[in-house]
């Protein structure tokens, strides 16, 4: 029976779901607006054909943005906090440190405002995330972290900071669009620059969406996406798109139910922004050795090829080269660990087959993400309802008996990163202990 496929390519569910996602003011973690994304989304769900839907709320780290400032030869450059930035003002020698690499901070950084590039030369080795870059900067003696964009448009970046331990950054850190950074090292590297920053910190809640489809077994699926967003944009791509999608996965699914084997449950997560503290929460709470794979949709559907880590787990690859020659349609795998999306807490902890699925790209980085560029008008529906056909015959064929996936011990997944030259700067970030011993989050 191939009907669903008609149906689910001339669907509006996900997209209807978008646009409602995108017409929200802010669903920053912990807002208001988060909360009602969670609500709609939760309404979505059980509407499609979802059972046992409803919210788990846990709390967070509360951090609301007020303004900020970069200040350097008597004027004010525009810039935007970098979320959980502590609310404090700072100022020291503006001092460039190019693309932010790791020997970049083998200097002497005291008192110093660093200003570090958003990307990573094409020839290194790995993508060195935001936190990494920070944590760096703030052990190198830097006063001030100044996050500059890569991409052309007057885009100043956002991006939360802080670890586990100290969800509070340790310096203030603000982002810069590419042309102001620019303009601040070429005219003011080795002066004194101010960074400013105003928040509101305290307490906060926010809440994971769940709906179930299938059968009562052991086993399940997770099929996953967050509901946050930053609130300078709609955050369409980041990460709306990957929420309707499981909007739509879970109304196609409704007309394949008999044919799953194992129970599918789909999670939306809160929090994710500011350290997957949503799968964080759900990983804690569950026994992981029930869960046959996780599916996080998080970056889906921006392009027509969608690019999945498989994170060396084989019988991931098998059922992705199965899907890609029954619809001809291209999957690029990429069996490496990726470590900085909701899919994480339960591949490393519980050692769960885990798939992240994305979309090609041209270059690293989130192109427009994270920044106000981030807006519906970048998407298209006809993405969302090919990807989704595609999707949906892969987590029927995940749900089958004979589909056998296996967890791997943690020891495994640490040797992954280290060979991959990750385990360094998520030792230091606090997402890998030296001990082994605690969650990311």
């Amino acid at each position: 029976m191939t009907d669903w496929i008609g149906t689910t390519f001339t669907s509006t569910v996900g997209w209807e779901h978008l646009e409602r996602l995108v017409d929200i003011d802010d669903r920053m973690a912990g807002s208001d607006g988060e909360r009602e994304a969670a609500v709609a989304t939760r309404d979505a769900l059980a509407e499609a054909g979802g059972c046992e839907v409803h919210l788990d709320v846990f709390d967070i780290q509360g951090w609301e943005r007020e303004s900020s400032a970069v200040r350097a030869g008597g004027r004010r450059h525009e810039s935007i906090a970098l979320p959980r930035s502590p609310p404090e003002n700072t100022t020291g020698e503006l001092v460039d440190l190019g693309h932010g690499l790791p020997a970049d901070f083998d200097a002497d950084l005291n008192g110093s405002i660093v200003v570090v590039s958003s990307t990573v030369p094409e020839w290194y080795d790995r993508f060195i995330h935001r936190r990494e870059k920070y944590c760096r900067a703030v052990e190198a003696g830097a006063v001030g972290f100044i996050f500059k964009n890569h991409i052309d448009g007057c885009l100043a970046p956002t991006g939360s900071i802080g670890t586990p331990a100290e969800p509070i950054g340790a310096i203030p850190a603000v982002g810069v669009s590419k042309e102001v950074g620019e303009r601040l090292v070429r005219r003011f590297e080795g002066e004194p620059a101010t960074v400013e920053v105003g928040a509101n910190v305290g307490t906060a809640t926010s809440q994971n969406v769940h709906a179930v489809m299938g059968p009562d077994t052991d086993e399940e699926i997770l099929v996953t996406s967050h509901l946050d967003a930053h609130d300078i944009a709609e955050g369409a791509m980041d990460n709306g798109m990957g929420t309707a999608m499981v909007v739509e996965l879970a109304a196609a699914l409704a007309m394949r139910e008999d044919e799953l084997e194992t129970r599918v449950r789909f999670v939306a997560f809160g929090a994710e922004e500011v350290g997957l503290c949503g799968s964080e929460h759900e990983a804690d709470r569950i026994d992981l050795d029930r869960i046959k794979a996780v599916v996080n949709n998080d970056g889906v559907a921006r392009n027509r090829t969608i690019s999945a880590f498989t994170h060396g787990f084989p019988g991931l690859d098998d059922v992705l080269d199965r899907i890609a020659d029954r619809f001809d349609h291209p999957i690029s795998k990429i069996p490496h660990q990726n470590p900085h999306s909701d899919h994480w807490p339960f591949v490393l902890e519980g050692g769960v087959p885990g798939l992240h699925l994305r979309s090609e790209t041209d270059s690293r980085g989130r192109g427009w993400g994270h920044t106000r560029a981030d807006t519906l008008d970048k998407l298209e529906p006809r993405t969302l309802r090919e990807s989704a056909i595609l999707v949906t015959e892969l987590l029927v064929l995940l749900a089958r008996d004979e589909t056998s996936l296996h967890h791997r011990p943690r020891t495994e997944i640490i040797a992954a990163l280290q060979r991959e030259g990750k385990a360094e700067g998520l030792s230091l970030i606090g997402d890998l202990p030296d001990d082994g011993s605690s969650k990311v989050v």
